[in-house]
């Protein structure tokens, strides 16, 4: 697999515990919205230690974006990205990932799983082919809402903001279960991307199943 060094171009806070990093493009890199990369830091001890990372930016910006959850507890590699600066080097690799998409529908992200879904929307919104998407995002309080301005700009009332440890004006209060879905969608004929924690994809497929989507309308990384 081909690595590329790159240097970081610049860093930005998007929530308490999550930083967008701009990077270095190397010449002829591509990928398609959705997909992602391995990524580690050059730095004594930790070149080998890669993590995924979905690509937040598209493939007409100069620059690459990716957009970071910190574990802090972890004392791993997302917690040693979030004390980089400016001009600190990086490699990539490849790209992977088998979240595409394949027509209008209905995005389902819990937490940080919104970044497979993110460039993918921003395209979708650069073509002016949004309109018949919905977006149902699951956090624990407000402020761990990923890009909600910019969300809300691209989607409109079809960004829908659902927490679950907090209840507070303008947000809803909930779980993403059957139950939630048969109140909040009449179609289950179209497309369903899901991206969140392990259990959450898994609880999440069930009940859309159990709802009548079908396995085939199910988009995401296996």
């Amino acid at each position: 697999m081909a690595s590329y060094p790159v240097k970081i171009i610049s860093l930005q806070q998007v929530t308490h515990d999550v930083k967008r990093f701009r990077i270095e493009k190397p010449a002829g890199y591509k990928y398609t919205p959705g997909q992602a990369t391995d990524v580690s830091v050059n730095k004594p001890g930790w070149e080998n230690e890669t993590r995924p990372f979905t690509f937040t930016s598209l493939n007409s910006d100069q620059w690459l974006e990716f957009t970071i959850k910190r574990y802090a507890d972890h004392e791993g590699v997302t917690n040693l990205l979030h004390q980089l600066a400016e001009g600190d080097e990086l490699t990539i690799r490849d790209v992977w990932g088998a979240i595409e998409y394949k027509g209008p529908g209905y995005f389902i992200a819990g937490g940080a799983g919104l970044t497979p879904f993110i460039a993918i929307l921003r395209e979708l919104h650069q073509q002016n082919k949004l309109d018949d998407n919905v977006l149902f995002f699951s956090n624990k309080t407000a402020d761990d809402i990923i890009y909600q301005e910019e969300l809300i700009k691209m989607l409109g009332k079809n960004a829908h903001f659902i927490l679950t440890r907090e209840k507070k004006e303008g947000y809803e209060n909930a779980h993403l279960n059957k139950e939630f879905f048969q109140s909040k969608i009449t179609d289950f004929s179209k497309h369903f991307y899901v991206c969140g924690p392990d259990k959450m994809i898994l609880d999440v497929n069930a009940a859309l199943e159990q709802c009548g989507a079908t396995t085939e309308s199910l988009v995401f990384e296996k």
